[in-house]
């Protein structure tokens, strides 16, 4: 990470206002919009504001580890970076770049199955990435079989499956601006029909097929969580894809409270939508969360700097993140649990969406 990059970005708000000035308003859409009311977008971020933290005294912080085991591997933050598609619309090497960042820093990537990337190339590209491939089920078995076989070839240590993309969602802000994703310019063929049909049988088949880690990703419920969980699934990935699905659905850390309670440690909990602050973390891993994805953070910071960006917005994420830990009276992540945080009323933000940066002038 170069120093200028070190000196122009003090505060986390500031990756959101340079994204801003360098992105096309459709670029920027891509990055903000969730789907028609944009209600759930809201919801993931009141649903962190609307927790408070309990903070403990007079215990000895001189040493604070902000690290943790995610994916099975050492991880220098507890948070991993979210799969994106169309990432070059926000850096030249899209995928690239967020790799290098993950690398470098030492935490997670989640590759998405519409990146320009392949696991091949970017595991080529970086020395220790700690990678994840992502599926969106736009194959047919034999399709998807191959691509199970090809991380399995490389020893990733996950496989995530996307299942909250059953239909292709209504996102206003792109349908308004006349905004068409790259990967469905190229036309939905029968992608609509095979992301339509996926079940819990392909669950089954695929993890058969991968003798590693298999993460559901866009599980909202106790119910799916036990039903993943039957189909021996390790990992459970509360996520409404940040609000770009299902319109005036629960907040991610809402839905986490009840998935971790179902759960009771039989599989490993991650969880994204809205997290942007180190509080944020502190919040989600004091309710049961093992990791947080960061999704929009990691876009901004992307637009902003590219991989110098990402990993600027981490390292003052784990400074956010250490403090919290400090300041609540823990050593490490470890240490928190439920009785940190307590229910209470949100408070009302000009932007819901931005209510973590209120130095933030009028970006919506």
């Amino acid at each position: 990470m170069s120093s200028s990059t070190q000196e122009q970005f003090l505060t986390l708000h500031e990756f959101v206002s340079a994204a801003r000035f360098k992105l096309p308003d459709s670029a920027w859409a891509y990055i903000m919009g969730g789907t028609e009311t944009e209600t759930t977008v809201r919801q993931n971020r009141k649903a962190l504001d609307s927790l408070a933290l309990r903070p403990r005294v007079l215990n000895d912080v001189s040493a604070i580890d902000c690290s943790s085991t995610v994916f099975g591997n050492f991880s220098r933050l507890p948070v991993f970076l979210c799969p994106v598609g169309g990432l070059e619309v926000l850096d030249p090497k899209g995928a690239l770049a967020v790799a290098t960042a993950a690398d470098n820093f030492g935490i997670p990537m989640l590759l998405s199955s519409v990146s320009d990337w392949t696991p091949e190339a970017l595991l080529e590209q970086t020395e220790n990435l700690n990678l994840v491939f992502q599926l969106y089920a736009r194959k047919d078995a034999a399709g998807v079989d191959h691509l199970v076989e090809r991380c399995s070839a490389l020893n990733l240590p996950a496989f995530c499956v996307t299942v909250d993309s059953a239909i292709y969602s209504r996102r206003e802000r792109d349908i308004a601006g006349r905004y068409v994703k790259p990967w469905r310019a190229k036309g939905e063929g029968d992608f609509a029909h095979f992301q339509a049909s996926l079940n819990w049988k392909d669950i089954e088949r695929i993890r058969n097929n991968f003798s590693n880690q298999l993460v559901l990703k866009g599980i909202s419920t106790a119910e799916d969580a036990l039903l993943a969980i039957e189909h021996g699934v390790d990992t459970i990935y509360v996520s409404n894809h940040g609000g770009r699905q299902l319109d005036h659905s629960i907040g991610s850390t809402s839905a986490l409270v009840e998935i971790v309670e179902a759960v009771d440690r039989r599989a490993t909990v991650l969880v994204d939508g809205g997290f942007s602050r180190g509080t944020d973390i502190a919040k989600a891993i004091a309710l049961g969360a093992d990791a947080v994805g960061l999704g929009r953070l990691m876009c901004y910071a992307l637009a902003a700097a590219g991989a110098d960006g990402i990993e600027r917005m981490l390292s003052l994420l784990e400074l956010e993140y250490r403090t919290a830990l400090g300041l609540l009276g823990v050593k490490n992540g470890a240490q928190l649990n439920p009785s940190y945080v307590r229910s209470v009323d949100a408070l009302h933000h000009e932007s819901a969406l931005h209510s973590a940066f209120p130095l933030l002038e009028n970006i919506d």
